[in-house]
């Protein structure tokens, strides 16, 4: 039977893995293909080789360490996934480095999610899933801890909220998401339907060029909508 998160009747998400220890990668691969709904694409030991792979292989998601040798894991996410990237992959950066600064520079750098190899196969499978569907995975405590500790770096020293191109309801829905809100929460406080806040979620993505949640948690602290 499918989980909440599978697709029923599509193609598999195919997932390029990318980890130094072979042990791990191995465990990675053998989780992923274990499912109906995930296929892997290909796997590989540093980062160099992830993104001359995500070139040629196409995946839909990343798996990626964050410490291997000859790239490391936060620039090869640069590369594939960073602003500057016409064509960005989805990565989820998964590391067993619990440490807010590697968490800021992977979605500084543009991964979509970020978990530990501690986490549970189910956690994994849902967060290759969450990623490949365009949603970002972030914890809500960890977005919160994550933006109180780095909002300094994140915005600059002046704002400028008048200029943002938004309603103001999809500015406050912008606002909830930069405190780490879920859509069931946000439609809780704001008393609408997760269906309507999935539209307006759409939207604020759509007119501020955003990729996903992540990125928009970073626009709104880097223009002063929260604090």
């Amino acid at each position: 039977m499918n989980s909440a998160g599978e697709r029923s009747g599509a193609a598999p998400i195919r997932v390029l893995v990318c980890d130094d220890q072979i042990l791990i990668r191995t465990g990675l691969v053998t989780i992923i293909d274990a499912q109906p709904d995930l296929e892997v694409a290909g796997e590989c030991g540093d980062g160099q080789s992830a993104v001359d792979l995500a070139g040629r292989l196409l995946p839909d998601v990343v798996v990626m360490d964050v410490r291997m040798p000859v790239l490391d894991g936060i620039e090869a996410t640069r590369l594939l996934a960073g602003a500057a990237v016409a064509n960005p992959v989805k990565v989820l950066v998964v590391t067993t480095f619990n440490l807010d600064e590697y968490v800021y520079e992977a979605l500084r750098a543009g991964a979509s999610g970020f978990l530990l190899k501690d986490a549970p196969p189910a956690q994994l499978l849902h967060g290759i899933r969450t990623v490949a569907t365009g949603a970002a995975l972030l914890a809500p405590e960890v977005t919160r801890r994550l933006v109180g500790r780095y909002a300094a770096r994140i915005r600059p020293a002046a704002g400028t909220p008048d200029d943002i191109p938004l309603t103001p309801r999809e500015l406050e829905v912008l606002r909830l998401i930069a405190d780490g809100l879920s859509n069931s929460e946000i439609a809780g406080a704001l008393v609408i339907s997760q269906e309507t806040v999935k539209t307006f979620v759409s939207r604020i993505l759509t007119k501020l060029n955003l990729r996903d949640r992540v990125q928009a948690v970073v626009y709104a602290y880097r223009h002063g909508l929260v604090t």
